[in-house]
């Protein structure tokens, strides 16, 4: 079993049709997409010596290249490191030494960091810049036969942040994505030939994984010129593509709801936008209804299974009538076709309908474990079930409501940050002598990020600017706190242990809701 069998199968199948697209443009049509593919995989393994199982990263924003070195990857028997390219060069150095990423295919945009990295990772010994001269000849290479991979083969590690501050790789098997695939076509929506899918979100993450069971049935794949989610772009290729998907952010779809260009477009080649990652409000979510129409689809899911436990159909979001719509409305649905979810206590026992404990799953969906890193796969997969970290309870019909995190994870934007990873960099100015980094509810964000530093003894406080640099050095922008509360002390309990819990309230009465 191996996923670049689809292209390779396409390449004959439905060799005139378009199957990437930059902006308005075809990119490639199957047949190229599928030479292109054979013979990246063939220079990979031939000009670059790698061999099935090792690893190739692919850092660079998106663009049609992006899925033509990941499929080439795995039709050369590689395993795929997408990195999200938003994050700081130290951090992606982690996560190529972590995987022990021998090549990495970039873009202009991060070439110079990827290089800079050469000399710090251990095994990294090729940068490949997409498009340019080594990337035009790995493409016009001989091409390579399909290398065979079993089911549980490593196809895609997944990094996601980890409650210690560092990413944990999550990893995906082939078998993996064909389950998460063949979900996508059972819950959500049936693709077919001349449909596509839109990457308006990064593909390292959510789009990507969502593109994949598009992949699989021929549709084109769509990367804006802009690379982002701009509404009038977006607006713009509706008329020009016709059977639109795409994932998105809960803020990007409040957004664009709320766009008086994309809401007037002609929407009649608009599918549907699958949404998660990030608590929607209803407030918002019954606004984007009202603009878009019944187009919408709630997924949750976690990159440890990925985009798979339970869905809010489109048919859920357009059941009015139904005398708990709303209630629906803010949960995130049943459990999908190829998982078993339960809700359990402290000791793993399934509790009742309404009883409030973690979330836990199980299925051929469920990643293989964390690459590289026992003690966690161990702790994650305890019992055989994934144990998410979410809190939640089903109802009498069987829809999960989400309660709270039980992880302290950040959702900003509908990006991830970890608490202790922010804390432990703020901790480096040697004017901090305790932080504690908690979200607080945002109408446009979901969760902004507030920092209560307490200053170390005989120091003064740092400025704001001042730790502001510190983060910058060192992580994503993103993860960057948006407020700072300079505090005498933090609150503990008998343990010493910080009581974030209190820090939150704090932050919810100041705000009045």
């Amino acid at each position: 079993m191996n996923l670049a069998s689809w292209v390779e199968r396409h390449g004959r199948r439905f060799a005139d049709a378009p199957a990437l697209a930059s902006g308005e443009r075809v990119h490639s049509d199957w047949a190229t997409f599928a030479a292109r593919t054979a013979s990246v995989a063939n220079g990979l393994r031939d000009d670059l010596g790698l061999s099935p199982g090792d690893r190739v990263a692919i850092l660079m924003r998106n663009r049609p290249e992006y899925l033509e070195a990941m499929f080439a990857a795995w039709h050369a028997g590689l395993v795929a490191v997408p990195v999200n390219a938003r994050l700081h060069r130290d951090e992606v150095g982690y996560i190529l030494d972590h995987s022990a990423t021998s090549v990495v295919i970039t873009d202009d945009d991060h070439a110079d960091d990827a290089a800079a990295l050469v000399d710090d990772v251990e095994v990294l010994r090729e940068v490949v810049v997409a498009p340019g001269e080594r990337w035009d000849r790995l493409t016009s290479a001989s091409a390579l036969t399909l290398v065979d991979r079993a089911p549980d083969h490593a196809a895609w590690l997944f990094y996601t942040s980890g409650t210690t501050g560092r990413p944990k790789g999550a990893t995906l098997t082939h078998r993996n994505l064909l389950m998460m695939s063949l979900s996508y076509h059972a819950d959500i929506d049936p693709v077919a030939p001349g449909d596509c899918v839109l990457h308006a979100a990064p593909i390292s993450h959510g789009s990507g994984l969502y593109g994949l069971p598009h992949v699989a049935k021929g549709a084109c794949s769509v990367v804006p010129e802009s690379g982002g989610a701009d509404p009038t772009e977006i607006a713009t290729l509706l008329d020009r593509w016709s059977g639109m998907s795409f994932f998105a952010a809960p803020i990007m779809v409040k957004r664009l709801a709320a766009d008086a260009t994309f809401a007037s477009a002609n929407l009649e080649h608009l599918k549907t936008i699958i949404y998660g990652g990030a608590p929607m409000y209803l407030a918002d979510l019954e606004a984007a209804l009202e603009a878009l129409g019944p187009r919408l689809a709630q997924i949750y899911g976690q990159g440890e299974t990925p985009m798979t436990i339970t869905a809010l159909s489109k048919a859920d979001h357009g059941d009015r009538d139904h005398p708990r719509w709303r209630e629906r409305l803010a949960s995130v649905g049943p459990a999908r076709t190829d998982v078993e979810v339960r809700v359990v206590d402290g000791v793993g026992r399934q509790l009742p309908t309404g009883e409030v404990g973690e979330v836990v799953v199980r299925g051929d969906v469920v990643m293989a474990g964390y690459w590289d890193q026992p003690d966690a796969t161990a702790e994650a997969l305890a019992g055989g079930w994934l144990h998410t970290g979410d809190v939640g309870s089903f109802d009498d019909d069987g829809y999960l409501t989400l309660r709270d995190r039980s992880k302290d994870l950040i959702i900003s934007g509908g990006m991830n940050v970890y608490p202790r990873e922010v804390e432990e960099v703020l901790l480096r100015h040697r004017g901090v002598g305790a932080v504690s980094v908690v979200g607080r509810p945002d109408e446009e964000w979901g969760e902004s990020i507030v920092a209560f530093v307490v200053a170390a003894d005989g120091e003064r406080a740092p400025s704001v600017d001042e730790l502001d640099a510190t983060c910058l050095d060192h992580i994503a922008r993103f993860k960057r706190p948006k407020d700072y509360r300079f505090v005498d002390s933090l609150p503990t309990n008998n343990y010493g242990k910080v009581v974030k819990r209190e820090l939150r309230e704090q932050l919810v009465t100041e705000s009045g809701t």
